[in-house]
């Protein structure tokens, strides 16, 4: 086991070429420029800003445009981040629901904005997509304290602007990490709380050398035992940047990942077990041939690895020219493992035999399935900005290499069945591209009126040969073309007032795991309507929206689990979702605010589509898409250096299937927290310290955030925490 201050990092010699490109790139820049460093300073901080936005300015919109949006900053965050992941704190934002495999926050945990899947929502980091290219899920695990290294993010909701990687379908959520810090640093942060659970980082910056360059990182450790049984995890993550920066250029290398092993909890509480026993978890359950329990396999984890390396260059040619290039390349590998009793010998491409005159055909085994990928991708964009014109036209090309494999490390009959350590039982590759182009303009047309359009063409090649862990041959050669148009249209009414309407089509390819569920799977559509409102002076903000998602083939949540706990989908022909968002903010006093949000929606599927039970569709409702979400948050500064808040968190009740089943009901579920922070900034050692501490579900509610329904009446729950706590202190020198 690596202490907290080192970090395993396994390069192949592309990964070492790709670093050591970037750096040499970095610092040949940085001595060309040298001898104006003398005489040319830089002094227009909201020129080097607009340098930094950039980065992401190919995916993220303005202030008025019209596409629904919240933007979140470094310190909106810094208040909950405590070890928890970064879903958890998008909690409390508008029409999301959030999930936690342990109960606590930590571990494996999700998203639902507009009731969609996770795998539905496009995230990049920088312009980089980040999302798995075959699950097209984003695997928050995989970024620990990920939170500690984001200067902002903007979250828009239904398909949004054209964006880098698979469409968004629910949502987009872009990433942009740190900014260049002017003055050197270092701070040591610190929490603990409720289950075990202790975070560790340690951060710094060379501040800006030379008027140009700037070195920053992190080192971060999480630890947690989670709510649920033996539900824990074990997290260490590395962040480490450079940047260049002139008037007119910003080049940013970036290194950043970690490893994940979390005690599986993936299979939850199924529905016998649940009002004795709300911490139950069977992962990992050995029995003897009577059947009886015997103990728990102490390995039964998932242990992943990813390690990112990005590479941006931004030129601004004049004040309306500038070009951004991107680079990227990511390599993860890992497994989980686990203990299986009365294994069938044949699944496992074995032959049975006989024993003393008995048929053997069954053993106990343990059992690693792996998964080892290479991600690459170029993203270049080129934006013309006037008074009245902003156009972006853009690249992207990715290509994904992955290999899926089993292998047996112990087993009952290994001597009998003539079975090597690392028996490796099946092999499947997989190679997916992804090109993409677009264009979005936003032209003035009047003093207050905008219109905004934006095109994107994307071919997606996705091809896989081998066989898959049930010995099943998995081989697929498919090829996508989508045009996904968008138009909008906004008006400012004066300086507080805004209207604005957009419509976009959107489509998108199956996942790899809809293919392994069902070999007729076909890609999704959408055609999304909004039409919206926002008001907003230093005192009222006021943001309301209508939608109507209207979808064909959606694939939604069927409420069953694959082997390796991953939701199954399904297309259900004809379907929508119609909702009015309304997000808003008070502020009462100078010292006391309210900001709430509210969702209504109705969520239906329309025509037949085949389920768990094989039952056809007529009007039901969508799983996982509850009626009303809603928050609040009491936000009161009784003194500059202290903040106290309290957060409600009311999600309705959800149907775990789609076929109306009232049984597959996840009750409606209420919660509140409480924040606090309080600074002070000593003379002396440290510029500040920052306390801040967390008490979630303050009110002890029992509440289940998420379950699947496996069919025939048998469901799993996944409980949550009743009150829980972390505390933590921050030292900045």
């Amino acid at each position: 086991m690596t202490s907290f201050y080192s970090i395993n990092i396994y390069v192949i010699d592309m990964k070492n070429t790709f670093l050591f490109l970037a750096l040499l790139v970095l610092s040949t820049t940085m001595q060309a420029q040298n001898s104006e460093q003398n005489t040319k300073t830089v002094k227009d901080s909201t020129k080097l800003e607009i340098l930094d936005e950039v980065l992401v300015k190919s995916v993220r919109v303005d202030a008025d445009s019209p596409i629904t949006h919240t933007n979140v900053t470094k310190e909106d965050l810094e208040i909950r981040n405590l070890g928890q992941d970064i879903p958890i704190l998008l909690n409390y934002l508008p029409s999301v629901v959030t999930t936690s495999d342990t109960g606590a926050g930590i571990g494996y945990t999700g998203l639902r904005i507009r009731g969609v899947s996770g795998g539905s929502t496009n995230v990049t980091i920088n312009g980089i997509a980040y999302n798995d290219a075959e699950s097209l899920g984003t695997f928050w695990v995989n970024l620990p304290d990920f939170s500690s290294s984001i200067e902002s993010l903007q979250v828009q909701r239904g398909v949004g602007s054209s964006t880098n990687g698979s469409g968004a379908f629910g949502a987009s959520i872009n990433i942009l990490t740190n900014n260049q810090n002017k003055e050197a640093s270092a701070s040591t942060s610190h929490s603990a709380g409720s289950f075990g659970t202790v975070k560790n980082n340690v951060q710094f910056s060379t501040g800006v050398l030379n008027n140009r360059f700037e070195v920053s990182g992190r080192l971060s450790k999480i630890k947690s035992n989670g709510f649920i049984d033996r539900a824990s995890s074990e997290l260490k993550s590395y962040f480490l940047q450079g940047t260049y920066k002139d008037n007119n250029r910003l080049i940013k290398a970036v290194v950043f990942g970690g490893g994940e092993k979390t005690y599986q909890a993936w299979y939850g509480v199924d529905v016998f077990t649940i009002d004795d026993d709300r911490t139950a978890n069977i992962a990992g359950a050995i029995y003897n041939d009577n059947g009886d329990l015997t103990g728990y396999y102490d390995n039964q984890v998932d242990d992943y690895k990813q390690d990112h390396y990005q590479l941006h260059w931004n030129e601004k040619f004049n004040n309306q020219l500038s070009l951004n290039v991107g680079l990227n390349y990511t390599y993860g590998r890992g497994f989980y493992e686990e203990y299986t009793n009365d294994g069938d010998i044949a699944s496992l491409g074995l032959m049975p035999f006989t024993s003393n005159g008995n048929n053997i055909d069954t053993m106990d085994y343990i059992r690693q399935k792996w998964l080892d990928n290479d991600y690459y991708v170029a993203n270049a964009s080129l934006n013309f900005k006037n008074n009245n014109l902003d156009i972006v036209a853009g690249a992207s090309f990715s290509k994904y290499i992955g290999d899926h494999f089993g292998e047996i490390i112990w087993s009952e009959y290994a001597a009998q069945l003539n079975i090597s350590k690392d028996h490796r039982y099946y092999f499947s590759e997989a190679n997916k591209e992804d090109i993409s182009a677009f264009a979005k303009a936003t032209v003035k047309v009047m003093d207050k009126v905008s219109v905004f359009g934006d095109i994107q063409f994307r071919n997606v090649d996705y091809t896989t040969n081998g066989i898959v862990s049930d010995q099943s041959d998995f081989n697929l050669d498919e090829n996508y073309s989508f045009f996904n148009p968008k138009f909008g249209i906004s008006y400012n009414l004066n300086q507080e007032n805004n209207l604005y309407a957009s419509y976009a089509i959107a489509n998108r390819e199956p996942s790899r795991g809809d293919f392994e569920n069902n070999a007729d799977v076909k890609p999704e559509q959408l055609k999304d309507l909004e039409v919206g409102y926002r008001y907003n002076t230093k005192k009222y903000r006021l943001n309301a929206n209508i939608y109507y998602m209207s979808y064909k083939d959606q694939l939604v949540l069927t409420g069953g689990l694959d082997e390796v706990g991953a939701p199954i989908r399904a297309n259900s022909g004809s379907s929508y979702r119609l909702g009015l968002e309304l997000d808003g903010a008070i502020a009462v006093t100078k010292k006391f605010t309210i900001q709430s949000n509210l969702t209504l929606s109705e969520n239906k599927n329309l025509n037949e589509g085949q389920f768990l039970n094989g039952e056809a569709l007529g009007k039901t409702d969508i799983a996982y898409s509850p009626g009303i979400v809603t928050s609040t948050s009491l936000i009161f500064k009784p003194l500059n250096q202290l903040t106290l808040i309290a957060i409600n968190k009311y999600v309705g009740e959800q149907l775990m299937n789609n076929i109306d089943d009232q049984d597959s009901k996840l009750a409606g579920y209420n919660t509140v927290d409480f924040n606090i922070s309080y600074e002070i900034k000593p003379k002396s050692i440290f510029k500040s310290i920052l306390f801040n501490g967390v008490i979630n579900n303050v009110l002890d509610r029992e509440y289940n955030g998420n379950g699947f329904d496996y069919g025939g009446g048998y469901y799993v729950y996944y409980p949550q925490a009743g009150s829980n706590f972390l505390l933590g202190a921050t030292f900045k020198f």
